[in-house]
């Protein structure tokens, strides 16, 4: 289906941004990987998913906390396969703590990261869209960007806003081929989150079930976590013929979250 198109994926040495990538990569997209890792591992992350899928696969290291390499990020895509196809805004960090004691140090760093590196990537990304003809943005926003959890200020605020932001490039690119949606995850089953569960249940005395089940029964109804396997295939649907007037959306998975 996206044969001969392009992806930049942000924050996708892991996780959720890796389960993008590789849905991307299985329906025909060249992928330019982007986040955190040894190099060496990253290395053979883009020869594993370009020998899996049989696509073009780079790397870049930009950091996404610095807009000036935002921007670096869709001028290296764009010099190296010719265009910018799609975008995928995921990269994104989290800390907790009160409001009063939040450190302003990570409030800006947790903006710069999980807002406006979405902001720069896209003002960067549009006109080679506008220029090809076509493109996909989705940002990965949460369950944080449509309810809001204690200790959670800047990332609350910061995903609030990506799905804010998500709408005006949406009405922006209305009468094009260009569109641009957000997913809102709930709890995701990543390695991160699988440490919390491993550390839960040894500080706790439980099984990794019953730690499973203590973390998601506060939020998520399911009590089931979604997969990176699953919010891949909703980015790769959202960039599908199917989803041409799918604009402006933000698409919960979050087993019954913002639900309730």
């Amino acid at each position: 289906m996206l044969r001969g198109k392009t992806a930049i994926v942000t924050g996708s040495t892991s996780g959720i941004g890796l389960g993008i990538a590789q849905a991307l990569a299985q329906q025909g997209a060249n992928v330019l990987l982007n986040g955190l890792g040894e190099r060496r591992q990253v290395d053979a992350l883009v020869a594993q998913l370009s020998a899996d899928y049989g696509v073009k696969v780079a790397y870049s290291p930009a950091d996404m906390s610095v807009a000036a390499e935002v921007s670096t990020l869709v001028a290296q895509c764009a010099h190296q396969w010719g265009s910018v196809d799609i975008l995928v805004n995921n990269a994104g960090i989290q800390h907790t703590a009160p409001l009063e004691e939040f450190p302003d140090e990570k409030w800006e760093q947790i903006l710069a990261i999980n807002l406006s590196a979405a902001f720069y990537g896209t003002k960067a990304a549009l006109p080679h869209m506008r220029h090809r003809g076509w493109g996909r943005i989705v940002n990965i926003a949460s369950a944080h960007g449509l309810v809001a959890s204690p200790t959670k200020a800047a990332y609350v605020a910061a995903k609030h806003g990506l799905v804010g932001l998500t709408k005006v490039v949406a009405l922006e690119t209305a009468r094009s081929p260009i569109t641009c949606n957000a997913i809102c995850p709930g709890w995701v089953l990543t390695p991160l989150v699988q440490k919390q569960i491993d550390d839960a249940a040894t500080r706790d005395g439980i099984s990794d079930d019953d730690a499973k089940t203590k973390l998601l029964a506060e939020k998520q109804p399911s009590i089931e976590f979604a997969t990176p396997e699953q919010i891949g295939t909703a980015v790769a649907f959202l960039c599908s013929p199917a989803a041409d007037q799918i604009r402006g959306a933000a698409i919960s998975i979050d087993g019954g979250w913002t639900a309730q």
